[in-house]
């Protein structure tokens, strides 16, 4: 066991390509690795959820076998109505209790850390970070991941408290909450990473059809436009704390999947991928986490 009480761990969203970094999750877990608080955003906010209920399991069925499911979207779901990735059913469905993959609140709620989960309001661009105090039931949980999660234009947008939220990776970090963790007073970090070292943003190459597609939320097209800006801004920033030192960084090396795949084959053999390369990574990491 190993308790890293001053260390932040983060974990960067990418839709499927978590489930490179699903295998993270199962090692942390396995080896009984904890933190002085967790944090993450779209994807990764699933990490932090299934991270903190101590579930190996569901940590890997979230991003291979239920990535690959029919039922969690795809085409089909797009056109219905439901999304491209039905969130409802992913996030506020399948963990309740009897359902096709519960989530062991129990064991999340006994979990003492301190967590944020991002997300961004979709009225007035506002960053907001959930915690513990947020949410008091698995249901109130599950909202906030989705909210979290939630990709504008290919997902339907859902509320809390009477405001609408999409996906944090919009927010003033880009997807990478180090300034969360810098707030909550964190000095060093484990930045799980589901690009490769090096990478940067570009500006996106259809902006009117930006425009087009949100014309009803002008606030997230804004954002949208603008992501690569702040995205870039905390990749400089995380390079900058891991050349002093203070932050330990996972970038994927064999990243062969896109953020909306979801052939079963593929995912499993990002997981694969991500299980070597944590293995390889580890003795690095531990001596990192204990100094």
């Amino acid at each position: 066991m190993v308790h890293a009480e001053k260390v932040a761990l983060i974990y960067e969203g990418g839709g499927m390509r978590n489930a490179y970094t699903a295998a993270v999750v199962d090692r942390l877990i396995y080896n009984s690795v904890t933190f002085g608080w967790v944090g993450g955003i779209s994807a990764g906010a699933t990490h932090t959820a299934n991270y903190l209920s101590g579930d190996r399991v569901r940590a890997r069925k979230c991003f291979v076998e239920f990535g690959a499911d029919p039922r969690t979207g795809g085409v089909r779901s797009f056109l219905r109505g439901t999304g491209y990735f039905n969130a409802e059913y992913i996030y506020e469905a399948v963990g309740l209790p009897d359902a096709d993959l519960p989530f062991d609140w129990e064991a999340f709620h006994a979990n003492p850390t301190p967590f944020r989960i991002g997300a961004t309001r979709a009225d007035t661009g506002e960053t907001v970070y959930f915690g513990r105090e947020d949410a008091p039931t698995v249901q109130d949980l599950m909202r906030r991941v989705r909210c979290s999660s939630t990709l504008p234009g290919l997902m339907p947008v859902p509320e809390v408290g009477g405001v609408e939220y999409v996906d944090g990776a919009l927010g003033k970090s880009g997807g990478l909450p180090v300034d969360a963790a810098i707030d909550d007073g964190f000095e060093k970090f484990l930045i799980i990473r589901t690009r490769p070292r090096g990478f940067r943003r570009t500006p996106p190459r259809s902006p009117q059809l930006i425009r087009r597609m949100l014309r009803k939320r002008p606030v997230v097209a804004d954002l949208m436009l603008t992501r690569h800006e702040r995205y870039n801004k905390a990749c400089e920033l995380i390079e900058d704390l891991e050349q002093s030192g203070q932050a330990k960084v996972f970038y994927p090396e064999n990243m062969k999947i896109a953020n909306i795949e979801r052939n079963f084959p593929k995912l499993q053999q990002a997981f694969n991928y991500g299980l070597e390369q944590t293995q390889r990574e580890w003795d690095e990491w531990i001596q990192f986490l204990g100094n």
